[in-house]
């Protein structure tokens, strides 16, 4: 059967492979993935050094997958990581971009029951993802098979370097046939022995170097909000902001038309503009809201370029963006021409380490905000509800809804509060969002052994890292931007810590400690087990 082939950007790949990439929200290459893939794809040996955040995964990931033989049932691409949440967030993408090909990807790695990988192997997997060390015990084991590997990467290569795995990768890459091995290597950095690794393994490699631009970040506030009901929260700043322009960023052209169908739900004016719009529809929407008839204007990075307009107040990062470059340049369409500006992210607390690294790229920091009550907003539309009653009253068109009341009455219902509760569901609607989620939470961290409303964190660091109470403090501290003074007893032992922390910011701290570095040690942190 013949393999259609598609455009993505100005990259040729396989229909499978692009309709993956537009599941996953991608609309073009990023830079290193515009210049790495066609080396791939010609079978060139590539020696990439980039950041985390410049998508460096789907650099390698999308020809490795592409180059798969999918009649062929052995491993046949292998990539080697320094860490297992690394190999397992790696593979996660792997998956998402072979879902149509039907190319699985194993993660491989310390922890987990080795019987399970075995099994695993067995069953056709093409690509395996692994840390070294477990990697080197199937090899050890003749449980992986490594004769048809095609596609070699070595991901975070200077990580692994310190974290001393050399000797491991030089013995695994023994075991791959080298006259028909292709290898890439990344990182962050290139050291001298990671030079000479790559001249000692890799044929004449293209060297691919993507430098962190010098991005100006403009002179406005930029808030940031953390919640669990983004929409919801949304609405509320919608409604308290009041008047002004809007761009709100969302990552997929199905997250834009979603949030347009919500925001009309709900009585906003709000247009979008996607790839999948053609050019009279994309200057319908651009000439209302110019006009004004839209105040709010939802679009996906690459569908908002060229949009030229001075008078925007607000930039609304509905969706956090993947990278900082993308933070930038949303938010300089904020505050141009000398206006004030203002800038609001909303992240779930798994996106907090996220928001973190675009923070420290950025070398600004941003304010975190309280979202508006309920009881806020309504202070402010106190007036325009009243002046919307009296004209329904003036109306006096409104018969047909006294039998429901004179029903409630009878029922021993007061008529005020019948009043009060006829406004509320007008306003916001049946669904009680405070308290939405609240309880899974709790139920996500109920065994960890943590006091009550607290969860009890495991830390894998502990004395012999010379590691204090004051140290574990002042880093949740300073990095989950909580007050120090919230977090419970911590205690330290000499290969590990456990910490408590308020039930409410436990996801939060999670995602800014798991592997950060603290006193030049990579941590991992993780809910503890119950004490019984």
């Amino acid at each position: 059967m013949k393999n259609e082939v598609q455009q993505f950007g100005n990259l040729e790949l396989s229909k499978k492979v692009v309709t993956a990439l537009k599941d996953m929200g991608f609309e073009e290459p990023s830079p290193i993935q515009s210049q790495t893939i066609p080396l791939v794809l010609e079978g060139l040996d590539v020696l990439g050094q980039a950041q985390t955040g410049t998508g460096k995964t789907a650099a390698f990931g999308i020809p490795t997958v592409e180059k798969i033989d999918e009649s062929n049932r052995n491993v046949q691409a292998l990539v080697i990581a320094p860490t297992r949440e690394l190999a397992i967030q790696v593979a996660e993408e792997l998956n998402k971009i072979g879902k149509y090909k039907r190319t699985k990807t194993l993660p491989i790695y310390g922890g987990q029951m080795i019987d399970r990988q075995i099994r695993a192997l067995k069953n056709g997997v093409k690509i395996v993802v692994g840390t070294p060390g477990r990697l080197i015990d199937h090899i050890n084991r003749k449980t992986i098979k490594l004769d048809d590997i095609k596609t070699l990467v070595l991901d975070e290569a200077d990580e692994m370097l310190d974290m001393g795995f050399v000797e491991d990768i030089t013995k695994i890459m023994s075991h791959i046939p080298k006259e028909t091995r292709q290898t890439l290597l990344f990182s962050a950095t290139l050291p001298a022995p990671i030079e000479k690794l790559a001249q000692k393994y890799m044929k004449k490699p293209k060297k691919i170097l993507i430098s962190k631009e010098h991005l100006t970040v403009p002179l406005i506030d930029q808030i940031y909000y953390e919640t669990r009901d983004k929409f919801d929260g949304l609405c509320r700043v919608l409604d308290v902001e009041g008047t002004g322009k809007f761009i709100i960023f969302c990552r997929t052209k199905k997250g834009v038309d979603d949030l347009i169908a919500s925001l009309d739900a709900r009585g906003y004016m709000a247009g979008g503009l996607h790839g999948d719009m053609n050019q009279a529809q994309r200057q319908r929407v651009m000439k209302k809201f110019r006009d004004n008839k839209l105040d709010i204007l939802i679009a996906t990075d690459v569908a908002a370029r060229g949009i030229d307009i001075d008078d925007i107040s607000h930039v609304v990062n509905y969706d956090i963006p993947q990278d900082h470059e993308s933070y930038v340049h949303r938010i300089g369409r904020t505050g141009r021409a000398g206006r004030s500006g203002i800038a609001i992210t909303f992240i779930e607390p798994r996106e907090y380490r996220q928001l973190r690294l675009i923070e420290k790229l950025i070398k600004h920091r941003m304010i975190r905000g309280q979202l508006p009550t309920s009881a806020d907003v309504l202070e402010l539309q106190k007036e325009s509800i009243k002046d919307k009653l009296v004209k329904v009253l003036q109306k006096n068109n409104y018969a047909d809804y006294h039998m429901i009341i004179s029903d409630l009455v009878a029922d021993n219902y007061d008529s005020l509060d019948i009043a009060a509760a006829a406004v509320k569901l007008s306003v916001e609607g049946l669904k009680d969002r405070e308290d939405e989620g609240s309880g899974n939470i709790t139920e996500k961290f109920s065994n960890s052994g943590g006091a009550p409303g607290m969860v009890r964190l495991f830390v894998n660091i502990g004395r012999n890292q010379k590691i204090r109470p004051e140290d574990i403090v002042r880093f949740i501290a300073t990095e989950a931007d909580i007050p120090g003074n919230i977090i419970g007893v911590i205690n330290i032992y000499d290969k590990f810590t456990f910490v408590e922390v308020p039930n409410s910011v436990a996801e939060r701290v999670i995602s800014v400690m798991h592997r950060n570095t603290l006193k030049g040690y990579k941590i991992n942190v993780e809910p503890a087990r119950g004490r019984n």
